[in-house]
């Protein structure tokens, strides 16, 4: 039996919406046959296909970044500006094929107000300018009669967009990336872009580009300490943010592999599992090192952690465009790492799921329809029952070996509350990550007690369910009361099953 202790009195912090964010890309089917199909007979007068958009709606994003990723480093926002028909193909490098550039800034804008999202660009510090990018900000922000500011009004748009968040380079730290560039060459350049992007529009948010940091040993330095430290001691005095990337697999897993077998060892199943703990370590270090960068070198305003890249990722590579068929294994990960970003409030800020429909997406969409993946639930749990306030959960249960996390072993029973202070509510995110047991959960309230409550339970028959055109119910989210009353009750969970446990404060 596993014991969940919650006193609503120790709290961590506040919880940001803008850690219930996505990613788009133009990558493979998430722009073009994703999210926009104008030939479509689900498309709405914008080309945005309606099914997809509605499920985008009722995940609740917050924030979508956009246009990437590795694609960024290449894209030249002009192109994809204008009337249709005079917008140029382009080869793109990042990915290979082709990008029409039929789906631009304005498209873009157009989609997150349609979606009620917030918009987040990253801009070109590969193979583009700082000029560039600065006007990109007057495009999509200026307010007074300058030349790109009108062009956007002449595009149809007269009201600015007021984008407040803006990314300054995707993964620049990689040779795999166009412009790569060694920790001191970004840190100038990223200054420089910076001090030109703010210029434009001081009200703007920055997020540096971060590289997580690695176990190496032998006294080795590790590369990404190295450039964190470097990016926030030139460039930190004009960030909000520094960004994270990771993704998860099973251990043994490389590359080269294009598919993994399945069904998995109980080795493989719990390092996939047990993975975002590895993260959260790289986020307190990342934090740390934040905290210690701003004492050194005397920056006054707060920066935060930007973890813009996320998901698991492991099956679907190279032909395949990316496209990841996720199981409920897959949604057990997933609900780990939004209790670790409900946990580490304080630090994560934004976060964005990479990526939203298609590619390693919760939502899959083909010419004939569509379907939600088993990863949709755990975040649409997280959106639907969640508070504003993270408190500080205690959790007494078995455990498992941790295949790459410094610490030996991780709970099989992980669970994270967050308060709604105003609606007395409270929720328990709950994840049972025992693969074929249930698992008998106490739960110990101090300072309070509870009249009731409900449980989202998202569960399927085995671990490797997944859902599908023809099976779009393998993996889903019911909603059942509970009997529960008092400070102290009993919930037992089934096996292999994730959500969250809604209680009314009495």
């Amino acid at each position: 039996m596993a014991r969940v202790r919650i006193d609503p009195f120790r709290t961590l912090g506040t919880i940001d919406r803008r850690i219930y964010g996505n990613f788009a890309e133009h990558l493979g089917r998430c722009i073009y046959g994703g999210m926009y199909e104008p030939d479509s007979p689900m498309a709405d007068d914008d080309g945005f296909r309606t099914d997809v958009l509605q499920a985008v709606r009722d995940l609740q994003v917050s924030v979508l970044r956009w246009p990437g990723g590795n694609f960024v480093s290449g894209y030249h926002w002009l192109d994809g500006v204008g009337p249709r028909e005079q917008r140029p193909p382009r080869p793109e490098l990042a990915w290979g094929g082709i990008e029409p550039n039929s789906f631009g800034t304005d498209e873009y804008i157009r989609y997150c107000r349609k979606a009620g999202v917030e918009p987040y660009i990253a801009v070109n510090m590969g193979s583009g300018t700082m000029d560039e990018a600065a006007n990109w900000v007057e495009y999509c922000n200026g307010t007074r009669s300058t030349h790109y500011a009108n062009l956007r009004r002449q595009n149809g748009n007269p009201d600015p967009y007021n984008v407040k968040l803006w990314g300054l380079g995707n993964e620049v730290y990689g040779q795999w990336q166009i412009g790569y560039k060694n920790a001191d060459d970004y840190a100038t350049a990223a200054t420089e872009f910076a001090k030109l992007m703010k210029w434009t529009d001081p009200s703007i948010e920055l997020v540096l580009c971060g590289q997580q940091h690695g176990h190496n040993e032998g006294g080795t330095p590790d590369p990404g300490t190295e450039w964190n430290w470097k990016a926030l001691k030139k460039a930190g005095k004009h960030a909000n943010y520094l960004s994270l990337h990771s993704y998860w697999h099973p251990t043994g897993f490389t590359w080269a592999v294009r598919e993994y077998p399945r069904p998995m060892t109980d080795d493989e199943y719990y390092s996939v599992v047990g993975q975002p703990y590895t993260t959260e370590e790289n986020i307190q270090h990342t934090w740390g090192l934040i905290e210690a960068a701003r004492a050194e070198y005397g920056i006054k305003h707060p920066i935060h952690i930007a973890f813009d890249e996320w998901n698991v990722w492991y099956r679907a590579l190279g032909g395949q465009n990316l496209e990841e068929k996720y199981d409920l294994k897959d949604a057990l990960t997933v609900a780990i790492f939004l209790q670790i970003l409900q946990r580490n409030c304080q630090a994560v800020k934004i976060a964005n799921l990479a990526q939203l429909v298609n590619v390693i997406a919760p939502i899959f969409a083909t010419p004939e329809g569509m379907y939600l993946q088993s990863i949709y639930y755990p975040l649409l749990a997280g959106t639907r029952y969640s508070g504003s306030v993270s408190l500080d959960t205690w959790v007494e249960s078995e455990s498992f070996g941790s295949h790459k996390a410094l610490r030996p072993t991780v709970p099989y029973l992980s669970a994270q509350a967050t308060l709604a202070p105003e609606q007395k509510k409270l929720y328990v995110n709950l994840v049972n990550a025992r693969r074929g047991a249930e698992e008998a959960v106490q739960f110990e309230l101090a300072d309070c007690a509870v009249r009731g409550g409900s449980l989202h339970l998202i569960t399927g028959a085995s671990p490797e369910a997944e859902n599908s055109l023809a099976t779009p119910n393998a993996v889903g989210m019911s909603d059942t009361a509970v009997a529960v009353s008092g400070s102290r009750f009993m919930v037992v969970l089934p096996p292999h099953s994730c959500g969250v446990l809604e209680l009314d404060l009495a």
